[in-house]
């Protein structure tokens, strides 16, 4: 559907180049990283809570427990009660295609009670227009995580896959369906979400004209772009995931049923109380003397 990726009532967008072969300026949309992890935070948040999993002290943005798995995987800071740094760190993406065939804009009304746009006779003026992105345009983008349990790496990824409205309007705009090209464990952060968009963009068999690209066709482009860029990172991969091995993974943390998920999400719980006590908790102690 049609999704809002807005700041000041237009839709985000930065010029920069085409590609890396084609170094043609090109005006792409942003999806700023905020408004990524927002979502599956909250996504997050809610599965913590409806298992009991999320004490109810903690609100987001407002009171952070600092010792939940929210917490200590996404980061808090709490002024002089301490902080805690994300481990979980994204960057804006940008759309692999151009923003004049990537965006609509959509006229908008706010109709009395019967339906119409007048009232006692005299037409109102609540009219108003709003960028939306159109369906199918691919947001390539790179999720790193550092320093998490595999328990916890499961709650981002889960976070991620189950999360489908982003932007300004997720009550009423369109939904947005990640899918994830590869899982990569190295000793450092690799190549970044402008780089791949632009090689993405150079791969593809042609330049992307008024239809949108096939998401098939870029994930097949993915597939095998993506070891010749982490051969250009000045880090050591110690495991990639693609392909046919990929697609098992995935299917297995989507298959989940709710017993399984529940035992990871108490795995999850139980390491970051763990981490408070040793840490966070015994810090605040220092701090206080």
């Amino acid at each position: 559907g049609y999704a809002v990726f807005q700041t000041d009532g237009e839709l985000n967008r930065a010029r920069v180049a085409a590609g890396t072969t084609n170094p043609d300026p090109m005006t792409r949309i942003t999806l700023f990283k905020r408004k990524q992890t927002t979502p599956e935070r909250l996504n997050g948040r809610e599965l913590l809570r409806r298992y009991d999993l999320l004490p109810e002290e903690c609100h987001y943005n407002e009171i952070s427990c600092k010792r939940c798995a929210d917490c200590i995987t996404y980061g808090f800071a709490v002024g002089d009660g301490g902080s805690e740094k994300s481990k979980v760190y994204a960057d804006s993406a940008f759309s692999l295609t151009d923003y004049g065939t990537s965006h609509e804009v959509f006229t908008l009304n706010a109709p009395y009670e019967d339906g119409t746009m007048s009232e006692k006779g005299v037409v109102t003026s609540r009219i108003s227009q709003q960028d939306h992105v159109k369906p199918g345009v691919i947001f390539p983008a790179v999720i790193t995580t550092r320093d998490l349990t595999e328990a916890l790496f499961v709650y981002v990824l889960n976070n991620v896959l189950r999360t489908t409205r982003y932007g300004a309007t997720t009550t009423r705009g369109g939904t947005v369906r990640n899918h994830v090209a590869a899982i990569i464990l190295s000793d450092g952060e690799i190549f970044s979400n402008l780089l791949f968009t632009q090689r993405l963009f150079d791969a593809l068999p042609s330049n992307p004209g008024l239809d949108p690209v096939p998401v098939g066709a870029a994930l097949e482009a993915a597939l095998k772009l993506i070891p010749a860029l982490l051969a250009e990172d000045s880090v050591r991969d110690h495991q990639v995931l693609l392909g046919t091995a990929l697609d098992e993974y995935l299917a297995s943390v989507r298959g989940m049923d709710e017993a399984t998920l529940v035992n990871w999400l108490r795995k999850a719980h139980e390491q970051t109380r763990e981490y408070y006590d040793s840490n966070i908790a015994k810090d605040s102690a220092k701090s206080s003397r």
